[in-house]
């Protein structure tokens, strides 16, 4: 719902607007400035293909247009949340979300030609994310030439990381000369948890350690020691680490020169690789966890498989985790997966009984849907749920910055 239109004798309050620029989607929320309480917001996916759709809380029905361009979408939000708030008098700026930040940028920044030029640069290390983010830039700088706006990476959170965890087995010249190394990403959403974590375990930031495991279509895990990230699960792309929607997450690199050997192409191992793999390859049927445990409950072996081997893998990589830490104040779930699948969760934590974690079973599957709470046994490490916001992350970055 939208909160009741600012009327004329009301001074309208500031916004901020923020803006994730996909290579086919693009999606906005719009904040009122200070509180950070959400006013609106949207998405728009199928962007430049045959059949596109727009979906915002300004609009109670999905919208659907033949080739609709990101430049198209942004009007169409623009023009609806013109009807509703006064853009031109009130929004104070807008934070982007830009995916990878390289070694260059350790903070969310202020954007300007310098910065535009530096995430530019990072573009061979993100060739389809990059060019999207700094896409609305672009569209945004050209609506709004006088707006101050923000930078907000998703390595940037990573780069606490000591070289022992960022640094590749591989001739150290191409980490000096090429920049390969292991940046990590979902950052904001890692931050975003450490932040809640303070507060609902009531200590200082700069004492929390936690794993937190961000689970969506993509999925990573992060340890975070005094409050900073000293190891993640994704590497030089998101495509390392756990099994996730479409993405293989670790394989053996060799596997790379026998698919070449069998007929197969650059081009198709990096779709097969980034678009055809995880628990849609495992299943053959579907990226999305809902489905796929609709499917096990109704016998579908394939789906059980695949739910299994996502749990498998995050629990390896949480046990890998603890070797950054010296004690651990709470393993946290979040994202879309990690906040609503209680089957995924109990699977996860029964691999972890050795390592001192155990679900109570009545919480696990009680804790009301959007809500953060402990889900631990009483003999266990403490285990949360909170629920993750990476736009409000970079409304956060983009007011304090301007």
């Amino acid at each position: 719902t939208i909160p009741k239109t600012y009327t004329k004798d009301i001074m309208p309050k500031p916004t901020i607007l923020t803006i994730n620029c996909g290579s086919s989607s693009l999606k906005f929320a719009l904040y009122e400035a200070g509180t950070l309480s959400l006013l609106a917001e949207g998405i728009a996916d199928g962007l430049g293909g045959e059949r596109a759709y727009l979906q915002s809380s300004m609009s109670a029905d999905k919208q659907h247009q033949a080739k609709l361009s990101h430049s198209g979408a942004l009007d169409t939000f623009l023009a609806q949340l013109s009807e509703h708030y006064e853009l031109d008098s009130t929004l104070a700026g807008v934070g982007h979300r830009v995916v990878h930040g390289g070694e260059q940028f350790k903070a969310s920044t202020l954007i300007n030609e310098q910065v535009l030029s530096q995430i530019e640069e990072c573009i061979p290390l993100a060739p389809l994310h990059n060019p999207a983010n700094l896409n609305g830039i672009k569209l945004l700088s050209a609506r709004f030439p006088s707006l101050p706006q923000v930078a907000v990476f998703d390595t940037a959170f990573h780069q606490t990381m000591p070289p022992t965890a960022y640094v590749y087995a591989l001739p150290y010249t191409m980490y000096k000369d090429l920049g390969v190394r292991r940046y990590g990403f979902h950052g904001s959403s890692h931050r975003c948890i450490t932040l809640e974590a303070a507060t609902l375990l009531k200590k200082p930031v700069n004492k929390v350690n936690l794993i937190s495991a961000h689970l969506g279509n993509g999925a990573s895990v992060a340890a975070i020691k005094d409050g900073e990230s000293v190891d993640t699960s994704m590497g030089m792309t998101p495509l390392e680490g756990l099994v996730m929607g479409t993405r293989s997450g670790d394989i053996d690199p060799g596997l790379y020169d026998y698919l070449l050997q069998n007929g197969y192409q650059t081009d198709d191992i990096y779709t097969l690789l980034n678009k055809e793999s995880g628990l849609l390859g495992v299943s053959g049927l579907s990226n999305d966890m809902r489905t796929l445990i609709a499917a096990a409950e109704q016998g579908n072996a394939q789906a059980a498989l695949a739910i299994d081997i996502f749990c498998k893998r995050l629990a390896k990589y949480i046990g890998s985790m603890l070797t950054s830490l010296e004690h651990i104040d709470a393993l946290v779930f979040t994202g879309g997966i990690g906040e609503n699948a209680t089957l995924v969760r109990s699977k996860t934590v029964a691999h972890l009984k050795l390592l001192g974690f155990e679900l109570d079973a009545e919480l696990n599957t009680a804790l009301p849907r959007g809500t953060a709470g402990q889900i631990h046994a009483t003999r266990s490490h403490p285990i949360m749920v909170i629920p993750t916001d990476e736009e409000k992350m970079i409304a956060l970055d983009t007011q304090t910055l301007i």
